[in-house]
């Protein structure tokens, strides 16, 4: 169990919680960046959870759902305050409705992680501030510390887990929900040059091909919130299929860590919402794509034309470019 010690402090209204681990302050912050990491253990065992965005970033935001072994769920947010890399982040840490979006009905707390190396691996110091003392009270009555008990008896696993994370894993795609997925790769490159990567024209032509055979015949990328961007690509020489093109428009734009933009594909209804996230991990560039559809049906439609082959080929492609 690697939970040190907890203190409640009713004067200073404070819950610290100590907890050491086995691993490189390094290894242990990559586990908090990581949504695909992070799931793994924010949440009691009997209450898994999804994390349907984490911009881990000043100005940024987190959501997630944590899943009950009958069906309930508690959903929750982080507004990320400040980060320093890799020695600790601020939140303001509160509980979401059933529409995803904070309830400004219940208590939200100010809470400050800190890493620190130590001779056995690494400490993890989070102290969480409330206010007002009924905050504090209520949150431990709800069995804050039992389930913060549960969470961190989890991340030895997870920070034990090298191999899974690594830079050299193709793309992966997981299912949120029945609308939602999850793409993520980890790219060679710096979060500024794989930003620019997706925004400069000359060098979308360059990589954002997928499979061989294919050219760019077309590229107005992506700008600020508001702007439209259209690609249009054609086979060439004697490579089988027919030209076609995605278009969007931005809804979100924070360089170089977040955008935000609507996508539509020829040749398929409707459109879909794409949130990209770009986190710095000691590889490169942590990409995370989420992926809402109109339905499971155009979820399912859009996996099964091989997008996923086609988009480890292409960042393989742009690992080259940068390199």
């Amino acid at each position: 169990m690697p939970i040190t010690s907890i203190d409640t402090d009713h004067d200073k209204l404070t819950l610290t919680i100590v907890a050491d681990f086995a691993a490189t302050k390094q290894r242990l912050w990559d586990a908090y960046a990581d949504p695909r990491q992070i799931e793994r253990f924010w949440g009691p065992e009997t209450y898994p959870a999804t994390f349907l965005r984490h911009d881990m970033f000043p100005g940024g935001e987190s959501r997630y759902a944590m899943t009950g072994p009958e069906g309930d769920v508690s959903r929750g947010y982080w507004q990320f305050l400040s980060v320093d890399a890799p020695n600790g982040f601020e939140v303001r840490d509160g509980f979401c409705g059933d529409d995803g979006e904070p309830n400004p009905d219940m208590p939200s707390m100010r809470m400050t992680f800190s890493f620190e190396e130590t001779a056995e691996g690494s400490r993890l110091t989070t102290v969480t501030h409330f206010s007002p003392l009924e905050e504090l009270e209520q949150l431990v009555e709800m069995g804050m510390v039992e389930g913060t008990r549960s969470a961190m008896s989890q991340i030895d696993t997870v920070v034990a887990d090298l191999r899974e994370f690594a830079a050299d894993i193709p793309v992966l795609a997981q299912n949120l929900s029945d609308t939602q997925v999850r793409v993520s790769r980890v790219v060679r490159g710096s979060v500024d040059d794989v930003w620019r990567a997706h925004h400069d024209a000359d060098l979308l032509r360059r990589w954002q091909l997928g499979p061989d055979g294919w050219e760019m015949t077309e590229v107005t990328p992506p700008a600020g919130a508001g702007s439209e961007f259209i690609y249009r690509w054609a086979p060439v020489g004697e490579t089988e299929g027919s030209p076609f093109a995605i278009s969007g428009e931005v809804r979100e734009s924070e360089p170089p860590h977040r955008v935000v933009h609507t996508e539509r594909m020829e040749g398929f209804e409707g459109e879909t919402l794409n949130e990209l996230t770009l986190t710095a991990v000691p590889d490169g560039t942590l990409l995370v794509y989420v992926i809402t559809y109109d339905s499971a049906a155009a979820r399912d439609a859009m996996l099964a034309t091989g997008m996923t082959d086609g988009m480890e080929q292409s960042y393989r492609r742009l690992e080259g470019v940068l390199a």
